[in-house]
């Protein structure tokens, strides 16, 4: 059982299918860890245990009569607390929930536990997942495996924190503007935004119907290892015939893919923060394993990359961040965190003849980066311009303007992994980005395993 907080979701369901462990050890195992480290992390929030080792029971009970629920049978899990869970607590970060218990699952949860997975408890998120750290005034701060002084991000910060500490083997998390991309980044584990379009919402504390906003947000799946990613998003994508931007396509399975037939285009500053050297070191060394792996690459950005954060920002407040407050009165929140509150104190909206021309600025920011996408497969760039910082500072303007990496691919849509690919002076993880084309997941998977493969992924903090 020593090897189980350090095993993929993959292996473990393996091992739990031809009975060389039992889901009641597999998650006996992983309850322990989040004992073990959990009072240093604070990355969840609501521990299931009783409900989890009795679903394992009936999870082997199920096996040892030949049976079984699907691909995640008998698989622990964690969920970010943006997610309805039936019957238990789940407060998107803000206090008006502090005691709302979900009737129903979301969409996403549905089907991971029709799949087979075990739900272990919920992980923590800030304040509606508005936030790039992840702190709120129900549950408090979560800190990062690698130095509890560093963030893991938001809004996935306390998924990627459990999930890289040994925790659970996989969680879900979801992306606005980077927050399943950053939290991976600093936590050194892997994760997918997936296009937009392809996992339903339904269910989220960010639904579906946000108007001119609504494509930028996205749910996907946070594992240690890039081989997890695919089965995970199998079994969550595809209309539910709820949330209406959904779209049928397929998905494609990156062992299908041939490295050697891609077109890489590759850059590691967007014109709007450079990054440390040490993460600019991790994308060269990206780009010269997809070399040697016979992909053709060359050093060339999209041109409207610079535009980014002010586009990114301009469209998020341009109501007043009216969404937002929309949101806490659905909750009924009325003590907001600080950091939401400024948001929205310092927003103004602006006139609708302004927005309907930043709409249009939108769509030709799109344009422009799909005719830049047409000569290439898949874009490797930084995740960040820097590693994870201290607590505190990802409020700081000077460091907000790092995230633009991320940000770029909520606008367009388009899917981006992170995969681990370099390590700092600190001994921080960093992430190296891999963007595809859209729903084209199985061409950014299938560059982010071989780069797991060549870069060394995940590795075990010393909790």
């Amino acid at each position: 059982m020593d090897d189980i907080p350090s095993s993929s979701a993959r292996s473990l369901a393996d091992a739990i299918r031809v009975k060389d462990l039992s889901s009641r050890e597999v998650v006996e195992a992983c309850l322990a860890r989040i004992d073990e480290v959990n009072g240093r992390l604070n990355a969840v929030v609501q521990v299931t245990g009783d409900r989890a080792l009795a679903e394992a029971r009936e999870a082997d009970d199920m096996t040892a009569r030949g049976e079984s629920k699907g691909p995640l049978h008998g698989v622990p899990m964690t969920i970010k607390d943006s997610l309805d869970t039936e019957e238990v607590v789940t407060t998107g970060g803000t206090t008006g929930r502090a005691n709302f218990v979900p009737e129903h699952d979301s969409t996403v949860v549905a089907r991971l536990r029709a799949a087979g997975a075990v739900l272990m408890g919920k992980t923590n998120t800030p304040e509606l997942t508005y936030a790039g750290e992840t702190d709120n005034l129900v549950y408090g701060r979560t800190n990062n495996p690698y130095d509890l002084a560093r963030t893991p991000g938001g809004s996935s910060g306390g998924a990627a924190a459990i999930v890289a500490a040994g925790g659970s083997p996989f969680d879900m998390g979801s992306d606005t503007g980077g927050s399943i991309r950053l939290p991976a980044h600093f936590s050194g584990i892997a994760g997918i935004k997936p296009t937009s379009g392809r996992v339903p919402r339904t269910g989220h504390i960010v639904p579906f119907g946000m108007g001119a906003v609504d494509s930028l947000t996205q749910i996907g799946p946070m594992a240690r290892y890039v081989e997890d990613l695919y089965p995970l998003l199998r079994v969550i994508s595809g209309p539910d015939w709820r949330d209406p931007a959904m779209v049928p396509m397929p998905l494609g399975d990156p062992i299908q893919v041939g490295l050697g037939t891609l077109r890489i285009a590759v850059h590691t500053d967007n014109g709007i923060m450079a990054p440390t050297a040490e993460t600019a070191e991790a994308v060269e060394a990206a780009a010269a394993a997809m070399a040697d792996a016979g992909a053709h690459v060359e050093m060339e950005a999209p041109g409207p990359l610079d535009r980014t954060y002010e586009l990114a920002r301009r469209l998020f407040s341009a109501d007043g961040r009216a969404g937002i407050e929309r949101r806490l009165e659905a909750a009924g929140t009325t003590e907001v965190h600080e950091w939401l509150s400024e948001r929205v104190d310092d927003s103004e909206p602006i006139p609708v003849r302004e927005y309907t021309a930043l709409l249009e600025e939108v769509d030709r920011f799109r344009s422009e980066m799909l005719g830049f996408m047409e000569q290439f497969d898949v874009i490797v760039c930084p995740t960040c311009s820097f590693p994870a910082p201290p607590h505190g500072r990802t409020l700081d303007e000077d460091m907000r303007i790092g995230f633009s990496y991320t940000s770029t691919y909520n606008l367009t849509g388009w899917p981006g992994a992170v995969v681990r690919g370099g390590t700092s002076p600190e001994g921080l993880p960093i992430g190296v980005q891999v963007v595809a084309r859209p729903w084209r997941e199985d061409v950014a998977l299938a560059v982010a395993r071989h780069l797991q493969s060549a870069l060394g992924g995940w590795k075990a903090p010393s909790l």
